[in-house]
């Protein structure tokens, strides 16, 4: 049995290599689209009049301040 790793050519290593670099790239940017998104979701929850509404009663005003219930 011949199970020796065979190192390949110049030719297919840079052309791997390329293959990969553009993966990566295409990985950032959906990443990059990704954190956008989560952003504009997060700016829209937070202008939501229904997370206002719920942040008003999970943190009620007393005369000292704001307090979380328990």
């Amino acid at each position: 049995m011949n199970n020796q790793l065979k190192i390949p050519d110049a030719e297919t290593r840079a052309r791997n290599v390329a293959n990969w670099r553009e993966t990566i790239r295409k990985i950032d940017a959906l990443t990059l689209s990704l954190d956008e998104l989560i952003a504009m979701v997060e700016e829209h929850n937070r202008r939501s009049p229904l997370t206002y509404r719920l942040n008003k009663y999970k943190y009620p005003v007393t005369s000292e301040g704001t307090k979380e219930l328990d």
